[in-house]
């Protein structure tokens, strides 16, 4: 079977659940948006943006160490010391918080919703302790296993949603039913959506028991300090690509400029948090790459790692390169040829923003970009360059939300997340090739980039001109046909024979 056949099985035995259950979560944003306001939505992508940067904190790298040090040394023995740090983290971290729970509310200016932050805080410590497990499973080649829990887990929090979202206010304004009007508050949606996504970790959590009974006292301290300096970099890395990721929506709150016929300090509150719910509904519309480029991570780095001491290494590295990117593009021309019906996943308020929808999309495919040329510091140690390369992109992104988002609001903030993301690749493809020089098919790549925002701007075009939806989407159909046959005879053919 050639590699790219067998990763992309992978993929999609790892994937299908993650993108067809997070899929399911995308039809959440209609759910949201036609029910809650845009201020209050606005909490959610603000809370959310701080899960993703203490994740990478409270894991520090020790999920990719595992795959590192699993290779050489006895994977169980790996898997306690892992785990075993990521309990006593994790336990001191919610001793630490819940002791601190009044001035880290008044910090976030949450005085008024602290419930908010104990669930924030409680599904930031049961997600982290699941890392490992999941890794186990991984390791394991247990994509069988791995898929049910994700999808249970995804599902679970759709079902939860569904039924404090929708059901309980229908069944609250309509009915007598005691036990609904007892514990139902229909004026705080925003609890239930968290409350919601903690249930579903707490699920998940049970489900993985046979592998937390796996987990033995067998603590190695020289194993973990090996661990801890390679997870470390792992770590500042991670940290600095969520500042890439997810400072956008966090900056809006502080840099965002407010109109002057608003004065009133809530008003102002009100406005402000308005801008981060637009901008992160809209974000949502591009997480379909973002959905891929998860389900590919899940299957890529247990792959990469396996292949790194063959003789085919680089030319399997080169190419799943193309591979990736020749999807990822069909996926941007895809979003963006029926954006006439994508956009209907949001409520009316918030489709003001959907402008910013194409820059994203192409700003996640050079942040997939750089995840894949990312392996040449991963199979060579040398995960401080990776660290620097993060580092560099939050530079570059705190600077451009500066200078960008007091003139152009949300716009400013996705013109910046392209930047970054273009910069972090760049910068990493020329590093790789100095320590681990690979010879990727760059013209092949930027072609069906161009070839696709190409097709974009065709589709844009008939749009302006007037005519009707259902001729835009015929428009955008023939263009993606055109699109997989030119990729099918350039690339895909010659891929799927590779060995």
């Amino acid at each position: 079977m050639s590699d790219i056949k067998k990763l992309a099985g992978q993929t999609a035995v790892y994937g299908v659940p993650t993108i067809v259950g997070r899929f399911l979560n995308y039809f959440l944003v209609p759910l949201y948006t036609y029910n809650i306001a845009a201020s209050d939505y606005g909490m959610v992508s603000e809370l959310y943006a701080y899960v993703a940067f203490l994740m990478i904190i409270l894991t520090y790298g020790m999920e990719t160490a595992f795959f590192r040090y699993s290779q050489e040394y006895d994977k169980n023995k790996v898997f306690n010391t892992a785990m075993l740090s990521l309990l006593c983290s994790t336990s001191l971290f919610l001793i630490v918080t819940f002791v601190c729970l009044k001035p880290i509310t008044s910090a976030l200016e949450y005085q008024g919703h602290p419930s908010y932050i104990v669930l924030f805080l409680l599904i930031l410590a049961v997600d982290t302790l699941k890392a490992i497990p999941y890794a186990l499973l991984r390791r394991e080649n247990k994509p069988k296993r791995f898929a049910l829990i994700k999808t249970t887990d995804i599902f679970s929090n759709i079902l939860f949603n569904l039924f404090f979202i929708a059901l309980c206010p229908y069944l609250y304004k309509n009915t007598d039913i005691a036990a609904v009007k007892a514990f139902f508050n229909p004026e705080d949606l925003v609890f239930y959506i968290f409350l919601s996504n903690l249930f579903a970790c707490v699920i998940a959590m049970v489900m993985l028991i046979p592998e937390y009974r796996k987990f033995r006292w067998d603590f190695d301290f020289s194993l973990l300090k090996k661990m801890l300096v390679y997870g470390f970099p792992v770590m500042i890395g991670g940290l600095a690509g969520m500042v890439n990721e997810t400072f956008d929506r966090i900056a809006l709150k502080h840099l965002v400029r407010t109109p002057q016929e608003i004065t009133e300090p809530s008003q102002i509150a009100s406005w402000k948090m308005a801008q981060i719910g637009i901008y992160g509904a809209c974000y949502k519309l591009s997480i379909v790459i973002s959905l891929f480029i998860q389900a590919f991570k899940f299957a890529a780095e247990p792959f990469f790692f396996s292949k790194m001491k063959k003789a085919d290494a680089k030319q399997s590295y080169s190419s799943v390169m193309t591979a990736f990117v020749m999807f990822l593009s069909l996926i941007f021309l895809t979003v963006m040829g029926y954006i006439d019906i994508f956009q209907y996943f949001m409520g009316s308020e918030y489709r003001v923003g959907l402008a910013v929808v194409p820059i994203l999309l192409m700003a996640n495919i050079f942040l997939g970009i750089y995840y894949n040329l990312s392996i040449w510091y991963k199979v060579t140690d040398k995960t401080k360059w990776g660290a620097v390369i993060a580092i560099i992109g939050a530079v570059i992104t705190l600077a451009g939300n500066y200078l960008l988002v007091p003139q152009m609001s949300y716009t400013g903030a996705a013109i910046t997340t392209l930047i970054c993301y273009t910069a972090i690749a760049v910068i990493c493809y020329f590093m790789g090739q100095h320590y681990y020089p690979v010879a990727y098919n760059v013209k092949r790549c930027l072609f069906y980039i161009f070839l696709a925002v190409g097709f974009y701007f065709v589709t844009l075009a008939v749009r302006n001109t007037g005519c009707k939806t259902v001729f835009n989407i015929i428009t955008a159909t023939i263009l993606i046909i055109i699109y997989i046959g030119i990729a099918f005879k350039l690339d895909i053919k010659r891929l799927l024979k590779e060995r």
